[in-house]
């Protein structure tokens, strides 16, 4: 991969990653448009580098949220912001199992399935039409709507369904506050991006760096992307814009199916 592809697809890496029409499904799109012809492994990294970015552009937007909920924690005491980390904690397992014991079939996902990232933005536009139709509540996000917006974490794995999307959808069908319901989205997987570089660079597993220029630039230009887009979505949710992305997703999802059949 060139730096001028990494340039693009870092750009479409932190807008996607935010907007809720599938930053892994584009990602996978633009390497195909690109003409990218990574082995699995290699285009998983780039796919993960992308993603730290868009983690730490989240960890500046939200650094005083995460710094209450230390500073609760340090406490140590059952307020609000420890039981915010748990609910965090809770919405990790689904995705932090699957993660695990499907490592390699996830991985060979991410080789440019032109056909499945169609598919999968479609069902991504209906979540996103649902939770625009929802009504808009003052309630919080439950212990119990924790694990269940995990679950919906751990689908968004596959690409073309956006997690951002599936996880903020799958909240406010549950009753919860729209803004409520992304601030918890973009905060939730925080933790598994990290986790992920973590264990990755344990098990050795970041060795087949390929273009480190192009991984570099590529990860700039998300954590740039990323710092507007996850502003921006924040606002857009809480004015229930999320019909336009719908749309959106179907329409790139019918065309991705029409293009693999051809």
């Amino acid at each position: 991969m060139n730096i001028v592809d990494a340039l693009v697809l870092g750009i479409i890496q932190g807008l996607t990653e935010f907007l809720p029409v599938s930053s892994s499904g584009h990602l996978e799109l633009g390497k195909a448009i690109l003409g990218d012809n990574s082995i699995p492994e290699e285009s998983m990294l780039f796919t993960v580098v992308m993603h730290f970015a868009t983690a730490l552009s989240t960890i500046v937007i939200f650094r005083k949220d995460i710094y209450q909920i230390f500073k609760g924690l340090f406490q140590f005491k059952w307020n609000e912001e420890t039981q915010f980390a748990l609910k965090i904690i809770i919405s990790m397992i689904p995705a932090a199992v699957i993660g695990v014991l499907f490592e390699k079939q996830l991985e060979s996902l991410f080789g440019g399935s032109i056909a499945l990232v169609g598919g999968m933005l479609i069902i991504t536009a209906v979540l996103l039409w649902l939770a625009d139709k929802a009504k808009n509540t003052l309630k919080p996000v439950s212990t119990s709507n924790a694990f269940v917006i995990g679950i919906a974490q751990a689908i968004a794995m596959l690409p073309g369904i956006s997690r951002s999307g599936a996880t903020i959808s799958t909240s406010v069908l549950l009753g919860n506050d729209k803004t409520k319901a992304a601030r918890f989205s973009f905060l939730m997987v925080v933790p598994l991006i990290l986790g992920k570089i973590a264990k990755d660079i344990l098990s050795g597993d970041l060795t087949h760096t390929g273009n480190t220029s192009a991984l570099i630039v590529g990860f700039i230009a998300a954590f740039i992307a990323g710092l507007l887009a996850c502003t921006w979505m924040i606002k857009l949710v809480r004015n229930s814009k999320l019909t336009y992305f719908a749309i959106y997703c179907l329409i790139v999802g019918v065309i991705a199916l029409s293009v693999s059949f051809i």
